[in-house]
């Protein structure tokens, strides 16, 4: 199974919302010209390898889809959502260090 996806508006209900039936989706929303984006995204990475399917990793370029950002309320970035069974469970907005990454995604992936 692939640990990341890039997403556009035109794959979202697809590769997100119907995808998330099946397996959790952590969606970080990021764009290039953001510093913490670029400290945050190869993390998210590594541990969606780590984490081994529990949850696909799947990134939304803020720049290219404003819309979607829009329509998540996204205010800042990075910022990041899972998705379990096509809704919103939980996000957090910023760069933060791997262990509170790893309680984040521990928490909500045992829910």
């Amino acid at each position: 199974m692939e640990t990341k996806i890039e997403i556009d508006g035109g794959s979202f209900q697809q590769l997100v919302i119907e995808q998330s039936k099946k397996v959790p989706i952590v969606l970080d929303f990021w764009a290039a010209w953001c510093a913490p984006c670029l400290m945050l995204g190869p993390l998210l990475e590594e541990l969606a390898k780590k984490y081994d399917g529990k949850f696909v990793l799947a990134k939304v370029d803020v720049n290219d889809n404003q819309q979607l950002a829009q329509e998540y309320g996204i205010a800042g970035i990075p910022a990041v959502k899972m998705f379990k069974d096509g809704r919103v469970v939980d996000g957090f907005v910023g760069s933060i260090p791997e262990p509170l990454v790893r309680k984040w995604l521990d928490k909500n992936l045992n829910d």
